[in-house]
């Protein structure tokens, strides 16, 4: 049964479905019987989920009854987000949400939300918001693919992580494989190195990264990062195994990290670097969250 349990938490991590996996964790905490580690362990995970994603909550009726159910999330999500029929009330109160709520992830969901609004006036909405507004370089990143998506073009000045920047709508990620091909390869080089100490690590590395990509899009750090050669993608790897443990354990071996990831001595400025921007990146979104106005 404990197998079952643990197959179906990995499955509900891989699909994002974050508040059944909370719900699940919660319930195996409450069985009796199991090795202390495997409580640790799921402890560990929901800290994570929490403090990741804080908006993300299951049913509610504390009965895993649910790990049966087949529903496409995927088709449940999109009807949710494009109704079929709304009007000038429904328009404005997606763009309140988006400017004014005070919990980061609803305004990351009110602008999944504004992509699909066919209205008048929405791009000049966002793109005033964008410009005019102290915001989290996540919040920002998810403003740009908003517009993105909605062929949006042009040139944006942000600052952020305490840099000027100037980016393109059009050439903004919408996945990471449409980011350069030296992150996906720092991604498969933590999963390659996690999946052999616990199955679900892989799947909060990628995640993990695919958060402080979208930070640090268009800095300094992204700009080394686009190096490109496997020093690169050793000390970013190494960077955020490192970032990974301290979020999930609140401790790293960094002497263990750096061995198995090869940073030598002459690599180490660099890696130290890495460790400096990924732990900035995490230290923003526990602190500050969303909107910052």
């Amino acid at each position: 049964m404990l197998d079952q349990y643990q197959n179906q938490l990995t499955r509900l991590l891989e699909s994002e479905q974050y508040g059944e996996a909370k719900e699940l964790l919660r319930f195996l905490l409450h069985c009796q019987g199991e090795e202390k580690r495997h409580y640790d362990e799921w402890s560990n995970l929901l800290n994570w989920l929490d403090v990741a994603f804080p908006g993300y909550e299951g049913k509610g009726n504390g009965n895993p009854s649910y790990i049966e159910d087949e529903e496409n999330e995927a088709t449940i999500r999109e009807q949710a987000l494009i109704p079929n029929d709304y009007d000038e009330d429904y328009v404005q109160q997606v763009l309140y949400v988006m400017k004014h709520h005070p919990v980061a992830d609803q305004q990351l969901l009110a602008l999944e939300r504004a992509a699909y609004l066919t209205h008048p006036g929405v791009d000049e909405e966002i793109l005033t918001w964008l410009t005019g507004t102290e915001l989290h370089p996540e919040l920002q990143f998810k403003a740009l693919q908003c517009l993105k998506k909605r062929g949006v073009t042009g040139t944006v000045g942000l600052e952020r992580m305490g840099e000027f920047a100037e980016l393109e709508i059009e050439e903004t990620p919408l996945s990471l494989d449409e980011f350069p091909p030296v992150a996906v390869r720092v991604a498969e080089r933590v999963e390659s190195v996690t999946e052999v100490v616990e199955a679900s690590m892989p799947h909060f590395a990628r995640e993990l990264w695919k958060e402080c990509l979208q930070c640090i899009y268009g800095t300094t750090a992204y700009e080394r990062l686009r190096g490109d050669d496997d020093e690169t993608v050793d000390c970013f790897a190494a960077a955020l195994h490192q970032v990974l443990e301290l979020s999930l354990y609140g401790r790293a071996d960094d002497d263990d990290i750096r061995e198995t990831y090869g940073i030598t001595d002459a690599l180490r400025f660099r890696y130290e670097q890495a460790c400096r921007t990924l732990r900035q990146t995490v230290q923003l979104r526990l602190e500050e969250g969303g909107d910052k106005s």
